[in-house]
């Protein structure tokens, strides 16, 4: 059934049942005016002055609207002071930074301001425990101060800049001490292993572009954990025993080594004084017996004796026992030539020509004195 079938008040603009038709809109403007005017302060009574009841709503309107919009301009304004940088947003992206100042953006919402503290020097303690390299245990309090320098940076370019610094200082500090030793990471490295943290965490923020500039690294504490004080301290003194031997070994082959290097050279220098001494007796013997070859040629018969007489005084000189065969005597005459010095006390004996005397077994002293080493070769030649 239709709403507007006859005899049916189905009419929904007019739920009394009466006429039916669509709304009368100016009725309905009038009852907003009417309203409106309460509100303001109009009276909005009888049709003679519903016009100027309108006229004054909508001049209140006007005023409203007007000092709406002052104020939603005046909302603009906004103060950056010296520390700080403003950061303007339109519909959320990036639009400008400004310096410090008073400034005016358009409101919101389609534009807002942030303002980060470029100067102002921010720090937090992270603590943590990790492996060195020798495979210790060792638990690491470090400080780290940083600024926020590039405002755009820190706002758009990572979602949480200090997480992110926080867990660059955790890896940076697992990498430095990872590759260190204990000792030198609880005494004289302290200073090193945080510069060299700070210089890990600062690369790693520039290559994200976080914006943020780490001012320093203090390695507030390093030491190793409780639980294992006795197992370090073990360590600690079988590394020491170990260094003690090491220095003690070297310093026995710092002893060692030289004498036994100067050994050899002087065996080498002597080995070579030697080489150069049998090479110059073989050269002058080899010279020698070519001047005798020469000699020989010249005089075969007087070189051949002068050679036997030569022979025999080398032989005879370091004799002390002379056996003489004196011709025609049939005796061997034996000539004690040690025991005469002896008992002479060491003055020349003069010894008996075999041929002045009648006995062979008693000789007599001459006035010619033979020595134990007679010049054979002057009386052979003479």
């Amino acid at each position: 059934m239709a709403w507007n079938e006859p005899g049916k008040g189905g009419n929904p603009w007019n739920s009394g049942g009466g006429k039916q038709g669509p709304p009368d809109l100016d009725k309905v403007a009038r009852d907003l005016q009417r309203k409106l005017s309460g509100v303001f302060g109009g009276k909005g009574r009888g049709t003679g002055s519903g016009g100027g009841g309108g006229r004054a709503a909508g001049a209140g309107l006007g005023l409203v609207a007007a000092a709406g919009v002052v104020l939603w301009l005046l909302s603009g304004f906004y103060q950056v002071d010296e520390a700080e940088r403003g950061v303007v947003l339109q519909f959320g992206a990036y639009h400008k930074t400004t310096l410090p100042g008073l400034h005016w953006h358009i409101p919101y919402p389609i534009q807002r301001v942030e303002t980060v503290n470029v100067a102002q020097v921010d720090s937090f303690t992270h603590s943590t425990r990790m492996l060195t390299a020798d495979e210790n245990i060792v638990s690491v309090d470090l400080r780290v101060q940083f600024r926020r320098t590039d405002a755009q940076a820190f706002l758009f370019n990572v979602r949480d800049p200090e997480q992110t610094l926080g867990e660059v200082t955790e890896t940076a500090i697992r990498e430095v001490v990872g590759k260190s030793l204990l000792d030198f990471v609880l005494t004289e490295g302290r200073a090193e292993v945080a510069v060299q943290a700070r210089e890990i965490i600062q690369s790693t923020l520039d290559s994200y572009g976080t914006g943020i500039e780490v001012t320093s690294v203090n390695l507030e504490d390093a030491n190793f954990p409780s639980q294992v004080e006795a197992a370090v301290q073990d360590a600690i003194k079988a590394r020491e025993d170990r260094d003690r031997l090491a220095l003690e070994a070297e310093a026995y082959a710092n002893d060692v080594v030289p004498r036994a290097r100067g050994g050899a050279a002087r065996l080498m220098e002597s080995a070579e004084a030697y080489r150069a001494q049998v090479i110059a007796e073989a050269e002058g013997e080899t010279d020698r017996f070519l001047a005798l070859l020469a000699e020989y040629t010249r005089a075969p018969q007087v070189t051949r004796q002068r050679l036997y007489f030569e022979t025999m005084e080398q032989v005879l000189g370091n004799a002390s026992k002379i056996l003489v065969d004196a011709p025609g005597s049939g005796t061997l005459m034996y000539l004690p030539i040690e025991e005469l010095l002896k008992r002479s006390g060491g003055a020349s004996t003069r010894l008996a020509d075999p041929a002045d005397q009648g006995q062979a077994s008693q000789p007599r002293q001459t006035e010619r004195a033979a020595p134990p080493t007679t010049d054979l070769r002057s009386r052979g030649t003479r």
